[in-house]
């Protein structure tokens, strides 16, 4: 184990056990030529394809591990799995006036506020 110096600070890293067991989040997509392609954005360059879920999943639970397992032997930095409880669900944009009033009009007509408008053009555009 690592000591702690008051001068020469060294941090114990975790084990490779430790990285190994987080649960990162994937994204499936269907393959327009057949089957899936899975990543984990949370690792970048971490994907892998399949062609049932099965196999796909499979597949994506071999590429973490052998991601983790090459960063860690190289010394890299493992980043940790992102959850939704680093998102606010509220963003401040800046805009044109202009264009805040044509979006204000169009939702007053479509007879919803705004942020729901907004909303469901950012959602139809994702």
């Amino acid at each position: 184990m690592k000591t702690l110096n008051q001068k020469n600070k060294q941090i114990e890293k975790p084990s490779l056990e430790y990285y190994l067991n987080l649960q990162y989040p994937v994204t499936l997509y269907p393959d327009p030529e057949g089957g899936y392609v899975a990543q984990i954005k949370d690792l970048p360059g971490c994907l892998t394809q399949g062609d049932t879920l099965e196999e796909t999943m499979a597949n994506i639970n071999e590429a973490r591990e052998l991601w983790i397992e090459t960063a860690y032997e190289a010394g890299d930095d493992i980043p940790n799995p992102c959850n939704d409880d680093s998102y606010s669900g509220k963003l401040l944009v800046r805009m044109p006036k202009s264009l805040h009033r044509r979006l204000a009009e169009t939702a007053e007509n479509e007879g919803v506020s705004l942020n729901q408008y907004i909303v469901s053009l950012l959602s139809a555009s994702v």
